[in-house]
Formats: structure tokens, C-alpha cells, sequence
């Protein structure tokens, strides 16, 4: 089978021929229809996050038709449509059982710590499979596996209530969710804060109030817009120290940030004026659970999230697309999301 893979740090993704895996008796075969392309493969590509084994096929969003299964498989079949949670974890221990299983000691994630979806085929548990309903198109059910589920996890993460207010920085793939799950979970305002007019555009035709940070301060205008209040929460989905720090200075008394953004570089903070004395909180948000995909693809289902304008291209699985496509979302291009399809 055809896969792209990361050789080392720092180096063009290269095609490689490999056998499709075997799978074991617990474990099934996917034929993977769709792909998708994260800002944090920019990021792993680069180094920021380290990634091993390599050489290595990365691709963490990952959706497509059941090959083969196992003989102890029970929980899906032969020609089942599947989106693949991508983290593989033991099952058993603290973090696992106590429905935390993104902190398991011995979690595999696809593309990162185990082959992913930048392949024709993929072998996982079959416990990672999550059915996914046929009015939901592969390239957006990939989708769904990361930014939609991540978004939401942020948002959990943040205890956004109804009635309140939150500020979005970075409208690309998890923006756009977070923006309309803002909206589903009760969020009276929303604030969009990004650099690029065309995904801005996109968060104001969800229901978003545009913030262009090229054009203005964006704490100054959350401030103006709120009457001086500041937002209740604040999303930063970017990772940026530009970013992170604008995203706790726009918080109100007794806010609160969830950081999700990947970074390298420390978050520099006044700690009286800008922490200790509004007691804002600072949260850390880290991937999603299991357990959350099953309503994120129900809510897709039922247009509550409209994830149709999330892919805006999709590209072959071939190694010059795909690095062209990282390049691309390195720079903070304007695609929200690209799918590679095979």
C-alpha cells in the first residue's frame, strides 16, 4: 500500500510502499477515505512535538470503511463506516478507568507515537472505531475526530454556561467548531480573533462578531465591544505567546482561558494584573475523550454542527501535495481545513 511518512525532523514528508498491516483478533483493518491535515503535523513535522518511531505515516484524523475485523470483534463489522478515535490506550489503568485516557502511560496516538491515516489502509482495536452515520461525508467525518471533538473538549474544559461570553482566537479547523458549539452550548456573544479576512468572514456567517487583529489591538476591541467588561471565557486555539497572552488580557473578573494552542515558547504574564488580581483561571485543554465523539458526530448529524464548510480542499495522498499543504498551514494560510483523499 501507498503511505506518506515522516523520515526525520525538519525534511519533506516522503511515499513509501508498505505491506497493509495484519491485524490481530482484536483489531480491525480501515480502509481510510478520508484524512485530515492538522496544525499540529505542521508542528510534528517541525519538531515542536516530538514524534516516534521514525520513520513514521502520520494522519491523526482518520475516517473510512471497515476492511477486515478480527475474530473477537463484536462492536463493528465488514463494511461499517468508521471515524477512529486517535488514541490507543490500555484500558486499564487510573486514567483510563477514570474516563481520562488521554493521560494513559501507555497511549499509542495515531500519527504521532504509531502509524496513522496518511495511508491507503490502517490497522487499530476496534475499540477505537466510532460509527459514523451515512449523511456525514468521510472528509468531514475525519474532521470530526480532531478539530470538532477537540473543540469541544475545550469548551467543556472551559465550564462555558448559557448566557455567557467567550473569544475564540484562531478560526481555522477547531475555531470554526468551537465557534458553533459556543453557540449550542447557551454562549450569548462570540468573539472571532484571527489575522485572515476570508476565515473571518466564515465565523461571522456562523454567528460570530469578526475581531482582525491585523487591524486593531484585539484586547482593546473585546474590551470596547463588551463595555468594558472583558469576555467570560476565552479559547486559544492557536499557540502563539502573541496569542496566549491577549487571550488571558481579554478576560473579565473571574474569567477564564483554556489554552489549547501547541507551542514551544512560555506564556509571559503579569501575574497580579493579568491573574491574581480578577482571579481569571488559566486551563489547559489536552486532546479529547472517547466517550465525547459519539455526541460531536450526533450534533453533526443534526446540523447543529455544520461541518460542511470545515474542508475547504481536499488533495491526493501523494508526499508533494501533502508537504505543499503543511508548508501552507505553517504560514497560517486561508484553508480551514484540507483532507487528504486517497
Amino acid at each position: 500500500m501507498k503511505a506518506v511518512r515522516m523520515i526525520a525532523v525538519g525534511q519533506p514528508l516522503q511515499m513509501q510502499e508498505l505491506p497493509v498491516p495484519v491485524i490481530e483478533d482484536k483489531e480491525i483493518l480501515v480502509r481510510v477515505r478520508a484524512a485530515g491535515i492538522c496544525h499540529s503535523d505542521v508542528h510534528y513535522r517541525a519538531g515542536v512535538s516530538p514524534v516516534h518511531p521514525l520513520p513514521l505515516t502520520l494522519g491523526h484524523e482518520v475516517a473510512g470503511v471497515v476492511e477486515q475485523a478480527g475474530k473477537q470483534v463484536t462492536q463493528v463489522k465488514v463494511g461499517d463506516r468508521v471515524g477512529l478515535h486517535y488514541n490507543i490506550t490500555c484500558g486499564e489503568c487510573y486514567f483510563c478507568t477514570t474516563g481520562n485516557e488521554q493521560f494513559c502511560s501507555k497511549v499509542q496516538m495515531l500519527g504521532h507515537f504509531t502509524n496513522g491515516g496518511y495511508a491507503e489502509y490502517i490497522a487499530v482495536p476496534a475499540r477505537n472505531a466510532v460509527p459514523l452515520p451515512g449523511e456525514i461525508p468521510f472528509e468531514q467525518g475525519a474532521t470530526l475526530m480532531c478539530a470538532s471533538a477537540t473543540a469541544f473538549h475545550t469548551l467543556r474544559k472551559a465550564k462555558l454556561k448559557a448566557g455567557e461570553t467567550i473569544a475564540v482566537f484562531g478560526v481555522g479547523g477547531l475555531g470554526i467548531s468551537a465557534i458553533q458549539l459556543a453557540k449550542a452550548f447557551g454562549a450569548l456573544e462570540v468573539f472571532a480573533i484571527d489575522i485572515n479576512q476570508e476565515k473571518l468572514k466564515l465565523a461571522a456567517e456562523y454567528g460570530a462578531n469578526p475581531v482582525n487583529a491585523k487591524k486593531c489591538d484585539p484586547v482593546d476591541e473585546i474590551r470596547n465591544l463588551t463595555k468594558g467588561k472583558g469576555v467570560d471565557t476565552a479559547l486559544e486555539l492557536i499557540g502563539l505567546p502573541q496569542t496566549m497572552k491577549q487571550a488571558v488580557q481579554c478576560l473579565g473578573v473571574m474569567g477564564r482561558v483554556v489554552i489549547a494552542g501547541i507551542s514551544s515558547k512560555p506564556l509571559e504574564i503579569d501575574t497580579y494584573r493579568e491573574l491574581l488580581g480578577n482571579e481569571v483561571e488559566i486551563i489547559g485543554s489536552n486532546d479529547h475523550l472517547f466517550s465525547e465523539l459519539p455526541l460531536v458526530i450526533e450534533l453533526a448529524r443534526r446540523k447543529v454542527l455544520d461541518t460542511s464548510r470545515v474542508v475547504t480542499r481536499t488533495i491526493p495522498l501523494e508526499a508533494e501535495a501533502i508537504n505543499q499543504a503543511l508548508d501552507q498551514l505553517e504560514k497560517f494560510g486561508s484553508d480551514v481545513r484540507k483532507v487528504i483523499v486517497p
